[in-house]
């Protein structure tokens, strides 16, 4: 999102705010529902100038997270969260179901500002304790949240982006609290959300083995604001939640809008989506009033543009391959892109995104990620022997598993 937006979205929230702080205007159609409903909470419990977020009892935290099965899955991906920290200065932070930060680290600059308002271990973030935030709002909807600049109810955040996601007990499906990313807000970007779920999972199946059972389909909806496609795999396509039922070519044409935020004229479209096909321009104008109706409206034209925030697990896996963190890449990636399609500009793109996480892995053939990745490839080999000549012989509980595959492959 370009600056100037940015600084447009952060005025219309500071007026919003400014306008239910002082005034007692709920802001209208400005703010959303669960936002405007944080602030009434907020407003009952706190002043909007609250210094910090309160401590709880330092022993009782420890405790609290010694006998946490979040703390040996956090463990286990450490690694990944520090370095999402780091290479995009956010400070992580990992909560009990009462929204008390149980773990966080944070990047240089972000690090700091977190400490000033006690986001730190054993902060209280719900919102009766410091204000509409999103992990209060992930914690207490149960699904992925944002809140940005001054939708939080507290001031001292009015410079921050936040994006949370619920992270679950795979085996009960129990809520155990909740992962939040969070960093200034000229840095919003629409893959944080969609980053914050990856992580969230990233979690769950690192799970102790007592957890590791996980319900079919627990975490596949797309629940985030604004329009998500799942492209690589199954095909799916959520608007605010909700899921869109589109056919292939609906899907396509989309999705290539979705690639390009900037907007394409008919001609470009048309080229991307057919290519040399002797299909008609009245033909796309047609899917393209029926993606317009299907979005509400939120597709502009001249040229044809997506008006609502996106994202996509194209730019959510690409985004973590650019920055080297190749297992959440893999973790991530759910196959080719859209198998079968005959777009020419779907075609490449899918080709270059295959060739992207291969060699990342080739580079970096970390034995569970190849695991995870055979599962999708379990006819590339040369990923599997990769992995094993890097181990050397040296004793892995994925050794047994990529040993199977190289056999079954080879029948």
């Amino acid at each position: 999102m370009a600056r100037s937006e940015l600084q447009t979205r952060r005025l219309d929230a500071v007026r919003a705010w400014t306008s239910f702080v002082e005034h007692g205007d709920d802001a209208g159609p400005v703010v959303r529902p669960e936002i405007l409903s944080s602030w009434a909470r907020s407003e009952a419990a706190i002043s909007p100038h609250v210094a910090e977020a309160p401590l709880a009892d330092e022993s009782e935290t420890e405790a609290y997270w010694r006998d946490s099965p979040l703390q040996t899955a956090v463990e286990r991906v450490e690694a990944e969260l520090r370095r999402t920290a780091e290479d995009g200065d956010l400070v992580v932070a990992v909560t009990d179901p009462e929204t008390r930060i149980l773990w966080t680290y944070g990047g240089r600059v972000m690090r700091r500002k977190a400490e000033s308002v006690n986001f730190v271990v054993g902060g209280r973030w719900d919102d009766q304790s410091v204000g509409t935030n999103a992990l209060d709002l992930a914690n207490r909807l149960d699904t992925p949240a944002m809140v940005f600049s001054a939708e939080h109810y507290a001031s001292i955040v009015h410079n921050w982006v936040c994006w949370a996601a619920p992270v679950h007990d795979p085996a009960t499906g129990k809520q155990l609290g909740v992962i939040d990313l969070s960093t200034t807000w000229d840095r919003t970007h629409p893959i944080g959300l969609a980053t914050a779920r990856v992580m969230a999972r990233l979690i769950e199946t690192a799970m102790p083995p007592s957890s590791q059972h996980a319900r079919p389909g627990a975490f596949d909806e797309m629940r985030e604001p604004g329009l998500v496609m799942s492209l690589l795999g199954t095909a799916e396509t959520w608007l605010d939640g909700q899921r869109l039922l589109l056919n292939r070519r609906q899907t396509e044409v989309l999705a290539l809008l979705a690639m390009h935020p900037e907007g394409l004229s008919l001609e470009h479209l048309h080229a991307l989506v057919y290519g040399d096909q002797a299909v008609t321009l009245s033909t796309l104008k047609a899917e393209v009033s029926h993606l317009r109706s299907a979005l509400g409206g939120q597709l502009a034209s001249r040229p044809y543009r997506l008006t609502m925030p996106v994202s996509t697990d194209v730019d959510l896996v690409l985004g973590l391959l650019r920055t080297g963190r190749v297992a959440a890449a893999v973790d991530a990636y759910g196959g080719d892109l859209l198998p079968g399609t005959n777009s020419p500009a779907l075609t490449e793109l899918a080709e270059y995104v295959a060739v992207a996480v291969r060699e990342a892995l080739l580079a970096d053939p970390q034995p569970d990620a190849v695991v995870r990745y055979s599962e999708h490839a379990p006819y590339d080999t040369e990923v599997v022997e990769v992995c094993l000549a890097t181990l050397a012989g040296r004793p892995h509980h994925a050794v047994p598993l990529l040993k199977g595959r190289l056999a079954a492959a080879r029948r």
